[in-house]
């Protein structure tokens, strides 16, 4: 998608693009949060990185497991076409009676595509083959970037959390999750060219938060695929860090075999070995995401 088709699908096409909520936009018009901002629930968060294996999709999953596991509730939306959200979580995407592309381009109610995991409090909204087609026929579409915001007000109360593990690009797909987010979490894998891309989704936020969505920030990175015995990864790190300040979570996800093994089981790290480095550092990383909200 060129930079013209960019901006012109980030336009607002209709009245539903004006803010949702003033009181939101008023504690993330700075767009950098500090440690004092509690962010009330229910929390709409966007994993996105324009870059491929940076793990997005484990990050989601594992993020989204052990916040269920500490009491809330949580919906993991699974926007790639791929669908490894939801093949990381136990579903089989070729089964289904309805997914995501259903819920996009039929206007199915997301109720009905939503599937319950081995997780206790975590749901996962699956994916399908067919979303590959969809940046396609959403084009013509009538509030094409907003489908996706408007699926979901329909359980806005019903999940603590909402990730909206996104596809690795900077399309339609993409821009409806910016749109219905109010946070989008960014992935850094801690290895050469981390920052390449992140200057152009920057600009990709900000013009959604302009045109489409006036309380979305970057609240969250995640340095992950951490490996303590190079010096790159800390170099890459206090680079990031320097970059980002408080934005940059405490915690770093190790680059671990199990991490790697568990989406093939179709568990998220804590139910496949929860006594893994992987899972007590998302285990880490849900407390701090949390940020302290009631």
């Amino acid at each position: 998608m060129s930079d013209a088709q960019q901006t012109d699908a980030m336009a607002p096409t209709t009245d539903e693009a004006a803010p949702r909520e003033a009181s939101l936009v008023e504690e993330h018009a700075s767009g950098a949060p500090t440690d004092a901002v509690k962010r009330r629930l229910p929390r709409w968060i966007a994993v996105a990185n324009q870059k491929g294996g940076v793990g997005k999709t484990t990050t989601a999953i594992n993020l989204g497991a052990c916040l269920a596991d500490l009491g809330y509730r949580v919906l993991v939306v699974d926007l790639d076409p791929q669908g490894n959200a939801s093949t990381g979580l136990g579903i089989n995407i070729r089964g289904l009676d309805a997914s995501m592309y259903d819920v996009i381009m039929r206007d199915t109610p997301i109720d009905d595509a939503i599937e319950a995991t081995s997780i206790k409090g975590l749901f996962v909204a699956p994916s399908s083959l067919d979303l590959a087609g969809a940046e396609i026929e959403l084009v013509p579409a009538f509030s094409r970037e907003l489908k996706l915001r408007n699926a979901l007000s329909e359980v806005r109360d019903d999940y603590d959390y909402v990730f909206i593990d996104c596809p690795p690009s900077l399309g339609l797909l993409t821009i409806n999750a910016l749109a219905a987010a109010t946070e989008v979490l960014v992935p850094i894998q801690c290895e050469y060219y981390a920052l390449e891309g992140l200057g152009q989704l920057s600009n990709n936020v900000d013009l959604v938060r302009r045109g489409l969505n006036a309380a979305l920030e970057i609240s969250t990175i995640v340095l992950v695929m951490y490996d303590a015995r190079t010096k790159l990864s800390d170099q890459v790190a206090q680079e990031v860090r320097d970059h980002f300040g408080d934005r940059v979570c405490r915690t770093m996800v190790p680059r671990t075999v199990r991490l790697s093994e568990a989406p093939s089981f179709g568990q998220p790290i804590i139910a496949f070995d929860s006594r893994s480095r992987g899972a007590l550092a998302y285990r880490e990383l849900a407390k701090e995401v949390t940020h302290g909200a009631a």
